[in-house]
């Protein structure tokens, strides 16, 4: 294994879906507290990118090194990266037939073989975090879409991951609620989570970012300082995105 200083490295990742190639030879390094924004039009590759992370989607070439392991050799048992790497997804996929309390507490319980007592304390705290601790006891459609998403995040850091992977979390969302969940992930990075997100929202990206990558094809075409990305992008096909976006 290699001696790296970075937490998470994805080197020459490839994935395809039959003749379709997804993800194409993508390289990337994220250090420990650093927050990564993926930008791109849909069908660029970042969802992919984000569920090969997690071991959601088989790889067909490369490398993804977490602290110098590499976890995508075939073969490798996925359940004990994923503790380590959360991840939530533009749908919020909250239990319906459970409490929010419920919700959170399941996995942790399951999993990561915590008391009852412990994951009830742990998800109280998360919830009071977040501003939501009046709704333990609702269930998801009882909330709204802005609460659901932020219950989906305390889900997710129940089980304390290292990493956390946000695929287009607020493109499900009303305009209005857009801004409630972007200060949690605001308040994620300023507890120094590392954080890999895949967003439209620009402006967002542009204040919070350490750096921004632009997606085109399944290849990461620039990686930037959100300054530099969105200033003096380097590549026309940048240059065309961001045009037609802001």
């Amino acid at each position: 294994m290699r001696n790296v200083t970075h937490k998470l490295i994805l080197e020459d990742l490839t994935c395809r879906f039959d003749d379709l190639t997804v993800c194409d030879g993508i390289n990337l390094s994220v250090d420990s507290g650093e927050m990564i924004c993926l930008i791109g039009a849909s069908g660029s590759g970042k969802s992919t990118l984000l569920r090969c992370i997690n071991l959601l989607e088989p790889i067909d070439s490369g490398h993804i090194w977490l602290d110098g392991e590499d976890i995508a050799i075939p073969g490798l048992d996925p359940k004990p990266y994923r503790k380590r790497i959360g991840i939530v997804f533009q749908s919020f996929n909250l239990f319906p037939h459970m409490s929010v309390m419920q919700n959170i507490c399941l996995a942790p319980k399951r999993v990561l073989n915590a008391s009852v007592a412990d994951t009830k304390a742990k998800a109280l705290e998360l919830l009071e975090k977040f501003g939501l601790q009046d709704k333990a006891n609702e269930y998801p459609d009882r909330l709204s879409g802005g609460q659901q998403q932020r219950v989906a995040i305390v889900r997710a850091l129940a089980m304390q991951p290292e990493i956390m992977l946000l695929d287009e979390i607020t493109s499900a969302l009303d305009p209005e609620l857009v801004g409630e969940v972007l200060e949690v992930v605001k308040a994620l990075k300023e507890q120094d989570m590392t954080i890999v997100l895949a967003t439209h929202e620009m402006s967002f990206a542009r204040e919070v970012a350490d750096r921004v990558c632009f997606l085109d094809g399944g290849k990461i075409l620039e990686t930037a300082t959100p300054e530099e990305m969105f200033t003096n992008p380097r590549e026309a096909r940048t240059r065309e995105f961001l045009h037609r976006i802001l």
